[in-house]
């Protein structure tokens, strides 16, 4: 043990609770004890008090409670070495003295932190300087502004293989030193060692107390092996043992304010890499960190829980990211303790972190943040859509699963919670639906029980379907939905159900498969599942006549109802031509559809060839050749070709009386 039992007590002798808390809370007397406001809790009236004869404080609000060294580590976001360290301090006591195996080991990582302080600093100088032109350029190019990249000590390696070495040579760094810091490359095959980093943007990574132990580096040329390259393995760097940004992050979660924005703006949340941090960060969102170009570890998920007790993971919406939170929900899982989890944000499709702050600022942040699903919902969403539940069997498969998956849940209260929320999510699930044989109204479904029950609730990563609520919660920002443009073609679809309502009878399956990448789009179709679904007839057959006006009108008043007037009206807006004939009111029915299928078509189509694209980008990042750079413009023509194709769909009308148009 570093620190031995009598030097811990000698603390604790000299450093009264009342003079440690005091630093951060205004205490006042209350007859042998002192009382002061919660620092973990907003409150008015004082709840937490400190007493020195028992050496300790007791917080009732947050029911935490403690000596010294826990409210150091708690309020400070420390370490317990750190937390001795401090009071040592401000004790006035030295610490005490390490072996001489230790305090050798010691002395050796200082000397590697200068060294790897040294390369921070010319990589900053080198970022500056005429041979940083091309680093500058990226990073203009990425929206990063000199004040930030000062901020994030950013830095440029330049091409040559021994730039670095040179420089640091100069100051009678030796070669062994530079290769154990992680900043040269050597071998039994390499006659001379060179520099790691060569003709990329630099990003230093900084350990828990904020000194430089490792670099991360872009490169700016299309034909290298990786675009992304972090140091190796060193005395100083353990890849999965820190995040990128976690000093910085953890003051902001430390000092955020009270109030609903300042916690919202200092929530912990991962993102994927250091593009992402920084953007979130500018955005306004300090809190933010990165794992280092592998899936999140152990140790990583240990340093947010310090910071924060329901980190934020933040993935794309794609399938990609749905599997990296399934992942991260595997790994989390025999950790979680009461009080401690995680919450999942999904982005919207075809955007990172970087691409949404681009678009919609910091309030479409705080939209994807605040639709962020709990782990339970999480876990839920992946075994309820793991495969279809209309069979006994499947639903009995669904149960085992879930039952499973809970044993593997660590803490016993926790999981006998898991058990029992599954155990009703269960129930309503396979609830028998009130299946009556005449056609009922629209607000007649929303209000009967079970009504448009046709499969699994899911999350913001699947095709999420909420169960109708009050205006209060549509309108809240989990329905608000982000701020990114709606994509036209989603605008379409929904336009046309909205305005031809029998569609979602005869075609609620299609709508149901439809994969919507906008938030509001994705709500506002789960709304119209939720209204509309629903089987008539006990053969389940649907009716097929059109709906009239009044039917119309009624759905329409119903989803206002519900708060969904903004979503309406964005979806509205986001049609900017009326020359889709088949998706307005007076449509015929043959026209409605023609183009509801041709809309739907093209949509799974564009899809596919999204998907397609990002592989061949990754496929060409990774090998730079002909055959790949060739499949990956034919995606992009056939992107293109699509975009024409879809165009078409303005000529439908026929039926409808529109004047066809002469080609």
């Amino acid at each position: 043990m570093r620190f031995s039992p009598q030097f811990l007590d000698e603390l604790r002798t000299r450093l009264p609770v009342s003079e440690v808390v005091g630093r951060r809370v205004k205490l006042r007397k209350a007859g042998r004890e002192w009382k002061g406001l919660s620092p973990f809790n907003k409150e008015k009236t004082p709840s937490f008090f400190v007493n020195d004869q028992k050496a300790m404080w007791f917080d009732f609000s947050s029911g935490k409670n403690g000596n010294i060294f826990d409210f150091v580590m708690q309020t400070e976001g420390v370490s317990f070495p750190e937390a001795v360290e401090r009071l040592a301090a401000q004790a006035g006591v030295p610490l005490p003295v390490m072996t001489r195996e230790a305090q050798a080991h010691e002395e050796r990582r200082k000397t590697l932190h200068d060294i790897v302080e040294l390369a921070a600093k010319f990589f900053e100088a080198n970022l500056a300087s005429r041979a940083g032109a091309r680093g500058r350029g990226y990073l203009a190019d990425r929206g990063i502004t000199p004040a930030t990249q000062l901020t994030f000590r950013l830095g440029y390696a330049s091409a040559d293989q021994y730039t670095l070495k040179e420089h640091l040579g100069a100051a009678t760094i030796s070669v062994d030193d530079l290769v154990e810091a992680g900043l040269l490359v050597a071998g039994e095959d390499i006659a001379v060692p060179y520099d790691r980093f060569r003709d990329r943007v630099m990003f230093p990574i900084s350990d828990w107390r904020g000194r430089v132990i490792a670099f991360g580096g872009r490169a700016l040329e299309k034909d290298v092996p990786a675009k992304y390259l972090n140091s190796p393995e060193t005395p100083l760097f353990h890849k999965g043992g820190t995040l990128y940004n976690i000093a910085a992050a953890r003051m902001a979660a430390n000092d955020a304010g009270e109030s609903a924005a300042d916690r919202l703006l200092g929530r912990v949340i991962a993102v994927e890499g250091y593009i992402d941090v920084i953007a979130m960060v500018t955005a306004g969102f300090a809190a933010t960190v990165a794992p280092l170009g592998t899936a999140l570890t152990v140790d990583q998920l240990a340093l947010m829980w310090r910071m924060a007790d329901e980190p934020i993971l933040c993935f794309d919406g794609d399938a990609a990211g749905r599997r990296a939170a399934y992942r991260a929900l595997d790994l989390a899982l025999p950790l979680i303790k009461p009080g401690k989890s995680l919450k999942f944000a999904a982005l919207p499709d075809g955007q990172d972190p970087d691409d949404l702050v681009r678009s919609g600022g910091r309030e479409a942040v705080e939209d994807v943040l605040n639709a962020a699903s709990p782990l339970a919902d999480m876990l839920w969403t992946r075994e309820s859509e793991a495969g279809s539940l209309q069979t006994p069997e499947r639903r009995a498969a669904l149960e085992a699963r879930l039952a499973e998956v809970t044993r593997t849940i660590g803490d016993e209260t926790v999981r006998r919670y898991y058990r029992e929320d599954f155990a009703g999510r269960l129930r309503r699930l396979f609830a028998p639906a009130d299946i009556g044989p005449r056609r009922a109204s629209w607000s007649e479904k929303a209000r009967r029980p079970g009504a448009g029950r046709i499969g699994p609730l899911r999350s913001a990563f699947g095709d999420q379907r909420y169960v109708a609520t009050s205006p209060q919660l549509a309108a809240s920002p989990l329905h608000r939905g982000h701020r990114a443009v709606i994509p036209r073609r989603e605008a379409l679809i929904l336009q046309a159900a909205l305005n031809h309502p029998w569609l979602l009878h005869d075609r609620i399956e299609e709508l149901a498969e439809v994969e919507f990448r906008h938030a509001d789009t994705k709500k506002l179709k789960s709304a119209l599942i939720d209204i509309l679904a629903h089987r008539f007839g006990h053969d389940g057959a649907a009716e097929t006549r059109p709906e009239t006006d009044a039917d119309r009108a009624e759905l329409q008043a119903e989803l206002v109802r519900l708060g969904f007037t903004d979503s309406l009206g964005r979806i509205e807006r986001s049609i900017t031509t009326p020359s889709v004939w088949g998706a307005r009111p007076e449509a015929a029915p043959s026209d409605v559809l023609l183009t509801w299928k041709q809309l739907l078509a093209l949509h799974r189509q564009w899809h596919s060839l999204t998907r397609e694209l990002k592989d061949a980008e990754l496929a060409l990042g990774q090998d730079n050749s002909e055959a790949n750079y060739s499949r990956l413009i034919d995606v992009k023509s056939r992107l293109s070709t699509l975009d024409g194709t879809e165009a078409l769909i303005e000529g439908f009308g026929d039926q409808s009386g529109r004047p066809t148009r002469s080609f």
